[in-house]
């Protein structure tokens, strides 16, 4: 049954970054419908569900069944969305060779296939009626060539770019268009995607938390991207100097397997 609060939409909201942004939504007065392809999200959902209502919806967003039944609940709850929040996103670790096609491919099917499939679903209603607001979380990883990374980096690159491009194209519809931006992060990211044995997975990393409320301001403001923390930001600065080929060498170093053994 619809509410009488706003409505947002976060996939990827079982923990990390998604969490944390479902988290600000519903302090900020939105109902919510949160997503992830693990029974974890009905845990989440309950300890969201302060003041507003909340829907929890299990979906494996990498197929378009999963996208198509987050989009009958969204239909279902009778209201439009003001606020999509497109976080889902996976990891994939280790030599592009060793890796197993299912794998790699599930990466792109969620990070780029079901994320341009959901947006253009909600994007087409929120300009049918003049207003919305989207926050994609992309990644600083879409800089640079992802040595030991190279699927998740390619993907991210794509929808940072896809972003602006969408942003452009909706300039003068009343819908933004926010591309999130962030580093190496606290959440189970490194744990899903191997890279434990690496020096970025065993490095200190930004809080979610920050990161999320970076993003949703920037989000509110209507502002075209963001890079959270300082330190991430003169990363991507220098990377957009750097040739291809020595950024590829450097990232080599941070995710190479057996890297983090050596700190």
């Amino acid at each position: 049954m619809a509410g009488t609060h706003k409505l947002a939409v976060v996939t990827g909201a079982s923990t990390g970054i998604g969490y944390e942004l479902a988290k600000l939504a519903s302090q900020q007065g939105y109902d919510l419908i949160v997503v992830a392809d693990e029974p974890a999200i009905e845990k989440a959902a309950q300890s969201l569900a302060d003041g507003v209502s909340v829907k929890a919806v299990e979906a494996d967003l990498s197929t378009i069944e999963g996208i198509d039944s987050l989009y009958s609940s969204i239909k279902a709850d009778g209201r439009p969305v003001d606020a999509l929040f497109a976080n889902a996103g996976r990891g994939l670790g280790r030599a592009f060779l060793d890796q197993d096609l299912t794998a790699w491919r599930k990466v792109i099917d969620t990070n780029i296939t079901g994320t341009l499939a959901l947006i253009q679903k909600v994007a087409a209603d929120m300009r049918n009626r003049g207003e919305g607001k989207i926050l994609i979380t992309g990644s600083i990883a879409g800089f640079m060539p992802g040595t030991f990374q190279a699927v998740y980096n390619g993907t991210k690159a794509f929808i940072d770019s896809f972003s602006f491009a969408l942003r452009d194209e909706l300039k003068d519809s009343g819908v933004t268009v926010t591309c999130l931006m962030p580093g190496a992060t606290e959440t189970k990211f490194f744990e899903r995607a191997d890279m434990l044995d690496t020096k970025v997975g065993q490095d200190p990393k930004d809080d979610p938390a920050d990161v999320a409320k970076v993003g949703f301001e920037a989000m509110l403001r209507g502002d075209g991207d963001i890079v959270s923390g300082w330190k991430n930001k003169l990363q991507s600065a220098i990377a957009n100097i750097t040739p291809a080929e020595v950024l590829a060498e450097q990232h080599r170093k941070m995710a190479e397997p057996g890297t983090g053994k050596k700190n």
